[in-house]
């Protein structure tokens, strides 16, 4: 059947542009023993993609030039030739960046009923919800009532950090960038303080809303908030290291924070990680995270593009401040 698909052109050189990717007009062929046919519902893009267009080892091979871009999607099977996975189920993947694909069924995750729009198993209920639980519940060891700040707050990730840090009764501190992101977090996801981190002196700010100091940084943004969370942290605070987007596009060295001395005084734990090493927590995650979706406890926004034609400027738009939430790009007409 024919279909669409998109691949890099080139290599970005600093802030992506569209001229960077191409859609290309593919064929996608009928499902062999064991395969399905699967037609995407949607894809996501994320941040950690940025890091794939560079030519260099990092914990995911590359993307390469003229290939099929890949990355999260929810597709529903169109054509099935695995007993085990009937046609019309819907299965998360790996395959995005495209509106169609044949694969083995072993290769995809079934979902089941959906307890949720399908566009919220690729957010709140995928990949950036559970890294969000991962992050904070067991690489940063959160205790309920302590102070929490995360940056890039209005993100996909990090607004699902600070809802659950909320749910477990801290005290939750966020930066976005803007005055509407800034009032989202305090008014619709119920955060205590909201930073809009363009206004102002950032460490004053935060000293100000958390005058006691903080026990989690969750980092999404490295570089200034990173230095500024430094100043603020408490004895024995933990920073898990997600992101530093603020650094994703550099052409040059980004110079680090100036003041991690200070860890070694405060005996602070920085520790990076990767969700895909916690998939022992996937069970808690599903049964938490869905529970408090369900409830309304937990809430999440997204910022939807529509088609193919529009995954380039999507992928582009978070680094520019365009969505609040989940970027999704909606592939069914």
């Amino acid at each position: 059947m024919p279909s669409r698909a998109v691949s890099l052109r080139n290599r970005p050189v600093g802030m992506p542009t569209p001229d960077d990717f191409q859609v290309l007009e593919v064929d996608v062929p009928d499902p062999g023993d064991g395969e399905v046919l699967v037609e995407n519902v949607c894809m996501s893009v994320d941040p950690y993609m940025r890091g794939r267009m560079w030519d260099r080892k990092s914990y995911v091979p590359p993307f390469q030039v003229g290939e099929t871009l890949t990355g999260g999607a929810i597709g529903r099977v169109v054509k099935s030739n695995d007993p085990g996975l009937p046609e019309g189920e819907h299965v998360e993947s790996r395959f995005g960046w495209r509106e169609a694909f044949v694969a083995p069924a072993a290769e995809l995750r079934r979902i089941g009923e959906l307890e949720a729009p399908a566009s919220a198993y690729l957010g709140v209920l995928g990949m950036p919800g559970m890294t969000a639980y991962a992050g904070l519940l067991e690489v940063g060891a959160l205790q309920d009532g302590e102070t929490v700040f995360v940056s890039g707050a209005a993100g996909a990730v990090g607004s699902a950090v600070g809802q659950i840090a909320r749910i477990r009764g801290c005290t939750v501190i966020g930066s976005a960038g803007g005055p509407e992101k800034a009032a989202h977090l305090t008014e619709d996801l119920g955060f205590d303080h909201a930073i809009d981190y363009r206004e102002g002196n950032l460490l004053a700010r935060l000293r100000e809303a958390a005058p006691d100091g903080i026990d989690v940084y969750f980092d999404n943004v490295g570089g200034e908030h990173l230095q500024a969370a430094i100043m603020c942290m408490r004895p024995n605070g933990r920073i898990p290291l997600c992101g530093a987007i603020s650094q994703y596009n550099a052409t040059s060295p980004v110079p680090g924070p100036n003041n991690l001395s200070m860890a070694i005084g405060l005996g602070l734990t920085l520790r990076g990680f990767i969700v895909s090493n916690f998939n022992h927590l996937r069970a808690d995650f599903v049964r938490d995270m869905t529970a408090w979706v369900k409830s309304g406890e937990l809430r999440y926004r997204e910022t939807v593009f529509e088609g193919i034609d529009r995954a380039a400027e999507a992928f582009i738009g978070l680094f520019t401040g365009v969505n609040t939430g989940k970027m999704i790009v909606n592939l069914e007409a």
